[in-house]
């Protein structure tokens, strides 16, 4: 009987080893099968990213060849139509050229593009000021801007913020450039055309009004604050590029606890140029008091908890459908520099409290 046991014993040890030496075969080989996977897709990231720059360098030099030739085709058709009494000649030589052009060479020699690459060669008469960057179809957005100032300011964000065709319409419809210089001085307007929009503070942020059309929100509709908020949130990259330059989204409703109480702003926002925390509370209707004294609370809250003591003050925006202007002002300290009433062009109005100067 002891022998007995003692075989089955030997014999499930064996059974044991057997599996366990099955188990670490297919451990290495399941190893083995992941570093591969590893190798593997070490392989193609760095294969994807040799694609991806060479394709990237392809479009550049194509871009470039394509803007300095349209350049070109701009400064000869000048050349033919010179001053106001050779207009009629200069147009039906565009006429002829065009078709010309286009039994040689294909679509893209119309008339009509013909005029735009003339218009292109007035508006940017200096070759070298034309940024490969920006794509024709960037130029053909801007060449629509008679006014040069305007046009200049729009060529620096587009490509300070590397907007897209469709960003750069956007902004340009929203009328970015005059909500900006509303209230700004000659000395701030040169500024903005010669440099584009630069955060210095707080007062930078501020555009009248503040458009925020895409949300397809039309007034008078009985939404809701959570209607608003929630709406923002699916159309949070739209709702970045209305903000502004280096704006970085944190949250929304993030909870703020004062001994037992509960606080909860409507999205927090973090400025990297400002350095600084940018906290939006939404309003539906008319703004009162207690509104303002809400969203001073809050930027008081993060000055005092959140901040870094490199950071700058916190930024408190109150938007709303409703300004009270009289309110505002008789809420807030008569020397605040950073309270900001602003117009509302579609659905929505903006005041700012905040302490950067």
């Amino acid at each position: 009987m002891t022998h007995l046991l003692f075989s089955q014993s030997i014999i499930l040890c064996k059974k044991a080893k057997i599996k366990k030496e099955k188990m670490d075969y297919y451990k290495k080989i399941k190893n083995e099968l992941t570093n591969n996977d590893n190798e593997i897709n070490n392989i193609f990231d760095n294969i994807k990213d040799l694609v991806i720059n060479s394709r990237n360098k392809v479009y550049q030099t194509v871009n470039t060849e394509m803007l300095n030739l349209y350049w070109n085709i701009g400064k000869a058709i000048m050349e033919i139509q010179q001053g106001d009494e050779r207009a009629s000649y200069g147009d039906s030589v565009l006429d002829k050229l065009s078709q010309k052009l286009t039994n040689e060479f294909g679509k893209g020699f119309s008339k009509r593009n013909l005029e735009r690459m003339r218009k292109f060669y007035i508006y940017f008469p200096i070759a070298t000021t034309v940024s490969p960057q920006l794509s024709w179809s960037h130029y053909l957005e801007l060449i629509k801007i008679d006014e040069g100032p305007k046009r200049n300011f729009y060529l620096k964000e587009t490509i300070n913020s590397k907007w897209s065709v469709r960003e750069l319409q956007r902004q340009r419809d929203s009328l970015l450039y005059e909500r900006l210089t509303i209230s700004a001085d000659k000395e701030k307007i040169l500024e903005l055309s010669e440099k584009g929009q630069i955060l210095k503070t707080s007062k930078d942020l501020v555009k009248d009004p503040f458009v925020l059309e895409f949300l397809d929100i039309k007034e008078n509709t009985g939404y809701l604050e959570s209607d608003l908020e929630k709406n923002i949130i699916e159309h949070l990259k739209e709702f970045l590029l209305e903000l502004g330059k280096g704006f970085s989204y944190v949250g929304n409703q993030v909870r703020l606890t004062l001994e037992e109480d509960h606080f909860y702003p409507d999205l927090v926002f973090y400025n990297r140029l400002l350095r600084c925390f940018v906290i939006i509370d939404l309003k539906i209707g008319k703004v009162s008091h207690q509104d303002i004294g809400q969203i001073k609370m809050y930027v008081n809250y993060y000055d005092r908890e959140i901040k870094q003591a490199d950071e700058n003050p916190t930024v408190g925006i109150l938007l709303s459908t409703n300004k009270n202007e009289t309110v505002v002002k008789y809420t807030l300290p008569k020397d605040n520099k950073t309270i900001f009433s602003l117009k509302n062009r579609f659905i929505k109005t903006l005041h700012v409290v905040g302490n950067i100067t």
